[in-house]
């Protein structure tokens, strides 16, 4: 037997072990009570300031899924249907980071190398014995966006194929020359997806479909670059500034691609996460590849890796990413050192509904593992106390007591007071320094943003609290 047979039969059984683990509903635990309630009103009011429909919802925590849920209309009629989890939403360009996936698994059985070079498979493409299958995933190869709009012009509504995009977009100069710099471009993505098909021998969501979804139970995945999704799921919308929203057009066949041409439910996202954290379908080579900071050739960093976007947020170790088509917007956040993962998705374009509603999930679902629960709740305690010109001196060290000066605790009630009573006050990042523990807190009252930047000793002393605008 192969190396590269035994691992896929490894990779196979870790799956099956994954899946036997979730069960049919597989949701294994639930979120307390108090926390699933403060997300329902959480993404209810962003819904209803953002104007979107409805989202669909699904948190992993612990490595398996602990939350599921849909709000508002998948349709806002009349008559308005309601938004179920068993609903697809188009994904967008979330849908990238499978066509990576594809492409490292074939790199895995030896048929590619992703330093291989694009002329391999299209030498009439611009710069093609240049450009390397690397710098598509990377968003470095210079090839210009065929679709950076957010909405769809005209001739988009008509039918066209991957062909005709590269030879559209992928022919002309490059923007840069390759590995030069990092630019976001949905032409690269067409490319990798012929890449896959030509090696294969197959279609991109067929060779998916056999080594991805069907051993991850992802049967809700559908292909909406070549149908609009069916009345049983959520129609796509658009607004017009303010206005309410109103159904978007669709776009013509063979627009979206590899690129973005994805639909499913946020619990099949979620399972394609959980197996990301358990490293249950790549070799941990190709994670490693898939999740690695792209670099330029000059070294400057730039973020992304192969279509994922990669970061640290709150001290925590991010892989991401966000969508958009027609109709629809994403956001998919996976923190695999935490075993935590955040689905959010939204019938509505050109709206950030979808990463506002990740961005106060994190919050609360990092802040709910009592990790910096009682760090919040003492910081909003000295925050008031300083609204009122006092402080506990038992919370802090004797650097921070020097701080708090008569003129201090004069100027900090004298500017804090009169902003009231806290909108709200959450922690946004938190990290070491110095053999402390630095913690970011962000706060709104009276129609400001502030920021609170505290360290805390070893032994649970304040040695800073500072207080400053952000906004």
């Amino acid at each position: 037997m192969s190396t590269t047979r035994a691992a896929r039969l490894v990779r196979g059984a870790l799956a099956l072990v994954f899946l036997a683990a979730s069960g049919t509903s597989w949701a294994q635990a639930t979120l307390p009570g108090d926390v699933a309630a403060r997300i329902d009103a959480s993404v209810q009011e962003v819904l209803t300031r953002s104007g979107a429909p409805s989202a669909s919802v699904a948190i992993v925590q612990g490595g398996t899924l602990v939350y599921e849920k849909a709000y508002g209309s998948a349709r806002v009629g009349p008559p308005a249907v309601p938004a179920t989890p068993a609903m697809r939403y188009s994904i967008g360009s979330i849908s990238k980071q499978f066509t990576s996936a594809a492409l490292l698994l074939l790199a895995e059985e030896g048929k590619l190398s992703l330093d291989d070079r694009v002329a391999k498979w299209f030498p009439e493409l611009t710069r093609a014995n240049e450009v390397t299958i690397r710098q598509l995933l990377s968003m470095t190869s210079g090839y210009q966006d065929y679709w950076p709009q957010d909405y769809v012009m005209p001739d988009m509504l008509k039918d066209t194929t991957p062909a005709a995009i590269m030879k559209g977009w992928a022919q002309k100069p490059l923007d840069f020359d390759p590995g030069t710099r990092w630019q976001y471009s949905n032409t690269n993505y067409v490319i990798a997806g012929q890449i896959v098909e030509r090696v294969a021998g197959r279609p991109l969501l067929a060779f998916l479909r056999a080594r991805v979804f069907s051993p991850l139970r992802m049967a809700s995945v559908v292909d909406t670059d070549q149908a609009p999704l069916g009345p049983g799921d959520p129609m796509r919308y658009l607004r017009y500034a303010l206005a309410p929203p109103r159904e978007a057009p669709k776009e013509g066949k063979g627009w979206m691609s590899a690129a973005g041409e994805l639909a499913m439910t946020a619990s099949d996202l979620a399972r394609w996460n959980i197996a990301v954290m358990n490293r249950a379908v790549l070799m941990p080579s190709s994670y490693r590849e898939l999740e690695r900071e792209a670099l330029l050739v000059n070294g400057a960093p730039t973020g992304y890796g192969l279509g994922v976007s990669v970061a640290m947020v709150g001290g925590r170790r991010q892989i991401s990413h966000g969508g958009e088509v027609s109709g629809f917007t994403a956001q998919n956040e996976v923190y695999p050192d935490e075993k935590a993962a955040i689905v959010v998705l939204v019938n509505i374009d050109a709206n950030n509904a979808s990463g506002a509603i990740a961005r106060r999930i994190a919050n609360m679902l990092f802040t709910a593992t009592g990790e910096s629960s009682s760090a919040v709740d003492q910081a909003r305690g000295i925050f008031a106390g300083l609204q009122r010109g006092e402080v506990d001196r038992a919370l802090f060290t004797a650097n921070m007591n020097a701080y708090f000066t008569p003129q201090a605790l004069n100027d900090f009630a004298s500017s804090l007071a009169r902003l009231g009573a806290l909108s709200s006050f959450s922690q946004a990042a938190q990290s070491l320094r110095g053999g402390m523990v630095l913690r970011r807190f962000a706060i709104a009252a009276g129609g400001r943003n502030l920021g609170v930047t505290a360290f805390y000793m070893p032994d649970g002393k304040i040695e800073q609290f500072l207080v400053a605008p952000a906004d």
